[in-house]
């Protein structure tokens, strides 16, 4: 397999092509080869490395951790321990994040049940949206969306 177009290599990735570009941008990809006619051109190495990271982003790595991961995987002889904690440290991540959607989910649900499904004047879920101190304590961390505590861009 040689010779693949942009739209072909996104095809058998699953990877659209603006992602595909972005992805050599930042320096996940390798510059590809060009045709007579300036197209990119790909091969299986390329097909190959995007499934890589294509499966990396799905399971949540950014593209920092997956650009170290490719560069530590270059060596096929080399001790695996910097890999492992790269990936011991986005499962850290990943289960801090879970417990606070936990929390969040516990903290909707108390909303929603004290509501009594009354008027708006009377509606607990807008009271404690307004006002934090309705909260559970230790709900959520005031002035922080979840995503701000999960550390996401």
């Amino acid at each position: 397999m040689r010779d693949l177009s942009i739209g072909e290599l996104s095809r058998r990735t699953k990877v659209k092509v603006p992602t595909v570009r972005y992805y050599e941008d930042v320096g996940l990809m390798p510059a590809p080869p060009r045709s007579e006619g300036k197209q990119r051109r790909y091969d299986a190495d390329a097909v190959s490395r995007l499934n890589f990271i294509r499966h990396a982003r799905e399971l949540g790595f950014e593209v920092n951790a997956i650009r170290e991961l490719l560069d530590l995987s270059a060596d096929r002889y080399r001790p695996c321990e910097e890999i492992d904690a790269i990936a011991s440290r986005h499962l850290s991540d990943v289960t801090r994040r879970i417990a606070q959607l936990q929390m969040l989910e516990k903290e909707l649900q108390r909303m929603v049940q004290q509501c009594g499904h009354g008027s708006v004047e009377d509606c607990r879920v807008i009271e404690t949206l307004n006002d934090h101190a309705h909260c559970s304590p230790n709900a959520h961390p005031i002035g922080l969306s979840p995503r701000d505590r999960a550390g996401s861009p």
